[in-house]
């Protein structure tokens, strides 16, 4: 999906499709094309689905936290002149998407999370990091899903080279720590957007307690599971995801 890459500004997006606008949001270390599949069902629908690359390693270390990629969202929407949008976060996107709808609850007519930030997460699992250690990092891709086939060697080598860029990593953790630290737990009882949250039955890096925490707390919010699943639901069950989606949109007339 690189390749569709347009720039504008100090933007880089993807944008596939007319109508109601959907915008996804990647997580820490996750490419736009993990939602490929979202990208290819919704566009034939009616709707315009956007991926921003969020500024992960370009914003400056004082800047690298989870509010400063709200702002930054925020400035992409007036940029494209977008009005009521959807918003569609994983993980960390998840956490942004959160925040932003917080902060511009305007802009934002529905919020879908999977696999979100926000209350607590296990980011590093037992153990930081090890730069160098191919297969530490291979065993901590293949923990993010249920099937750890999902983690393609492509996948690995992209967070192998995270994880050996001394400036990357560096504000790999201060982001993580910058998500935990931000715990919205006060703030989501607040929040009347409608928010749909999807889950994995077997995440194990936000576990399932979250998502039910997640929706305990949010007024106005439905939550689903995905059975043998991971922390990318819409990775490693495309299909089951974009059904769920499809019918909340739906029933919500979104």
């Amino acid at each position: 999906m690189e390749e569709n890459l347009i720039k504008e500004g100090k933007f880089r997006y993807i944008e596939i499709g007319e109508g109601s606008p959907i915008i996804i949001l990647h997580g820490l270390m996750g490419g736009l094309s993990n939602f490929q599949g979202v990208t290819e069902y919704f566009p034939p629908k009616g709707y315009k689905v956007l991926i921003p690359e969020l500024p992960i390693y370009d914003m400056p270390m004082l800047k690298t936290n989870v509010k400063q990629f709200a702002k930054f969202l925020a400035k992409f929407i007036e940029f494209k002149g977008l009005k009521d949008v959807i918003l569609l976060g994983n993980s960390l996107g998840g956490h942004i998407g959160l925040l932003h709808t917080k902060l511009y609850p305007k802009l934002v007519k529905a919020l879908i999370i999977t696999g979100s930030s926000g209350l607590y997460e296990s980011a590093m699992g037992d153990g930081y990091p090890r730069r160098g250690d191919y297969e530490f990092i291979k065993k901590k891709a293949e923990d993010v899903f249920y099937d750890p086939a999902i983690a393609t060697k492509e996948i690995v080598d992209e967070v192998f080279a995270t994880v050996n860029d001394r400036s990357k990593i560096i504000k790999t953790l201060a982001i993580a720590k910058s998500a935990i630290r931000h715990n919205m737990a006060n703030d989501l009882p607040k929040m009347n957007t409608p928010i749909c949250i999807i889950w994995g039955e077997n995440d194990s890096v936000t576990p399932p307690d979250v998502a039910d925490l997640f929706h305990e707390l949010l007024p106005d919010s439905d939550l689903y599971w995905i059975e043998k699943c991971g922390h990318a639901p819409m990775m490693e069950h495309p299909n089951k995801f974009n059904e769920i989606l499809d019918n909340w949109l739906t029933k919500r007339k979104f």
